[in-house]
């Protein structure tokens, strides 16, 4: 008989093994574990995953749940792999703790090139590996080379299908098969947690703003742009605004915030960040979404088909950094797909998101970006990337590139046709490097 073992670091990523499970996307097995963990900076001072409201209507598609936490303490979950003369005792300790013999061991994983999950597939190395993207960074490429031993055994790449008609990316590199995850089946595990979810304190068609991750910008910086969510949001006409945190983070600081929303004559709730941003959707039906590159933007639009708007996507791409930062691509997405909130008309004049609509704002966009971030484990990509920036590169589509960037990598829009072989061929780029270095001397 075969374990499965399915990774999931928070509430969101478990309702979508969930839904996965009930669309059939798994085997029958023996033995199916979920493996939670908590990799915020401080996972000791973090509420426990499973205490979540909800957790117990998403715990019956397991036989069992565990924690990676527990098993790698008081090492830093988020941060350690085990080094390779250490993996054999890893495998032998982890079998013997969790029980489960000499049977093999099948994978369920997010982010394969980060930990958790790089260092489970290198303990419990030989079994198929399934990788579930549960948002908008599965339409990006994979953020850095991963090991052969375990890019091989990837056999499926789960994605909600959130951008119709398109590819992920991620893990292309090794042929994973992308398979998108049906809507109905999401829908039905964000409404089980909608039901178990405490009231929201927000009356039905209030606005939704979506904080983004702290972190991204500087302190002043990112207080500013959500000061600019509340003011855009209310300058529409909406009297209710319900603040929900980014998952992932501190709790912000909303004494600025209310402030604001005081003086603009509106009402502001703070909602529980530990639940998905679908439970809001669900419960409230909000008469908009505003955020910077959430994927309940997204959702939101795609499977509730509420109005939602965007704010703050220019500077996050001015500002991001280093230019690979995997936020880039959901910011990418969100900047070059949805209306600006500063825009009324265009709010209320969105296009619903079609193939036609997507293939139109992202079809050529997002090859050439995600080629420009990793053009080492994507190289195929650079035909692309070489024909979107020669027919498309204007004023509009500056803001997704770096000039360095692009001369860097020999591409159209900084280095003239004629001489882009210069910058291809070693010998120039070796004489040129020695060439600074005397002028440095």
């Amino acid at each position: 008989m075969t374990v499965q073992i399915f990774v999931a670091t928070g509430l969101h990523g478990t309702a979508v093994l969930a839904a996965a499970l009930d669309s059939g996307c798994f085997e029958s097995s023996g033995r199916r574990i979920l493996l939670l963990c908590d990799d915020s900076a401080v996972p000791e001072a973090a509420p426990p995953l499973d205490a979540a409201p909800g957790f117990d209507r998403l715990r019956s598609r397991f036989d069992e749940v565990l924690s990676w936490n527990e098993a790698v303490f008081p090492l830093h979950p988020g941060a350690w792999t085990p080094r390779p003369d250490d993996v054999p005792l890893w495998e032998r300790h982890l079998r013997r703790a969790w029980d489960l013999g000499d049977e093999e061991v099948e994978l369920a994983l997010e982010s394969p090139h980060t930990s958790p999950s790089q260092a489970l597939a290198q303990i419990f190395t030989g079994g198929p590996v399934t990788v579930y993207a549960d948002g908008l960074t599965g339409y990006g490429p994979t953020g850095g080379k991963i090991p052969p031993l375990i890019g091989t055994r990837v056999r499926q790449l789960l994605h909600p299908d959130l951008l119709p008609g398109l590819t992920p990316l991620l893990l292309g590199e090794f042929g994973a098969v992308p398979r998108p995850l049906p809507a109905p089946a999401l829908l039905k595990v964000f409404a089980e947690l909608a039901e178990s979810a405490p009231e929201p304190g927000a009356p039905q068609g209030a606005a939704v703003l979506l904080l983004s991750r702290a972190g991204a910008l500087p302190a002043a910086e990112e207080t500013e742009l959500h000061l600019r969510m509340v003011r855009g949001t209310a300058a529409l006409g909406h009297s209710h605004l319900v603040l929900r945190p980014h998952p992932g983070g501190p709790p912000p600081s909303t004494a600025a915030l209310r402030a604001e929303a005081v003086r603009l004559g509106v009402e502001l709730t703070v909602a529980d960040s530990a639940l998905p941003a679908e439970v809001l959707h669900e419960r409230l039906r909000p008469a908009l979404v505003v955020g910077t590159h959430s994927t309940a933007l997204l959702t939101a639009a795609a499977y509730y088909g509420l109005p939602v708007a965007r704010t703050g996507t220019d500077t996050l791409l001015e500002r991001l950094t280093p230019y690979e930062n995997p936020a880039r691509i959901p910011v990418t997405i969100v900047d070059a797909l949805l209306p600006d909130l500063a825009g009324p008309a265009a709010v209320a004049d969105r296009a619903p998101l079609t193939e036609d609509t997507v293939a139109e704002a992202l079809d050529g966009l997002l090859p050439a970006v995600a080629f420009a971030m990793q053009p080492r484990v994507r190289p195929d990509l650079r035909p692309a990337a070489e024909r979107f920036l020669s027919a498309h590169l204007n004023a509009r589509t500056w803001r997704y590139f770096k000039r360095r960037r692009l001369g860097s990598l020999a591409l159209p829009g900084v280095v003239p046709a004629r001489l882009a072989f210069v910058r291809r061929n070693a010998t120039l780029r070796r004489l040129a490097r020695r060439a600074r270095a005397l002028k440095r001397r």
